[in-house]
């Protein structure tokens, strides 16, 4: 007799919903993985580092088809649906998640490398402060963490350094 596994199966939540869904999942007896991380979120002039979901509305549960009914996900509060091929649920393979943990921090959010670099004469804009809006090329980047800029004030260049998390792609 082979021993049935529970084997890894994605679950498409509703629109922000991701907990709920996770929570219910887990209530129904079911092994959630909802891989997190921290984000950097704008708003009002102010940068806030939030919570977020690695996988918008995705998270993943393991199911022994031979033994879980699985069907009952699709009633599951906070759950929109069950990723499937062909009227079956699609599986993960068990080393996709685990790769997903070993990058896993102390606090159990997933660590993305921030290596962000502009390239010397491509147009960046300013996000945010004294310059907000500004459109200027990129000169350099002096370290990890800021780009010196060139920005087109009053009728001149002016070199100007900003925080990396300031400036985006124009």
């Amino acid at each position: 007799m082979v021993e049935a596994l529970a084997r890894w199966h994605v679950v498409q939540t509703k629109a922000q919903s991701e907990a709920k869904a996770a929570l219910n999942l887990a209530r129904q007896g079911y092994e959630i993985y909802m891989p997190r991380y921290l984000k950097k979120r704008r708003h009002a002039r102010k940068v806030d580092i939030v919570d977020a979901p690695l996988f918008p509305r995705y998270l993943f549960v393991a199911i022994d088809m031979a033994t879980q009914r699985w069907r009952n996900i699709y009633s599951t509060i906070g759950v929109s649906s069950l990723v499937c091929i062909a009227g079956e649920p699609a599986s993960v393979d068990a080393a996709v998640i685990e790769q997903l943990k070993k990058r896993e921090d102390d606090s159990g959010h997933i660590r993305l490398d921030q290596r962000i670099t502009f390239k010397p004469g491509a147009p960046v804009r300013v996000l945010d402060g004294a310059f907000d809006s500004c459109v200027g090329l990129c000169e350099g980047m002096t370290d990890q963490k800021r780009v010196a800029i060139l920005l087109e004030l009053l009728g001149r260049k002016v070199r100007v350094f900003l925080d990396v998390e300031s400036i985006a792609a124009a």
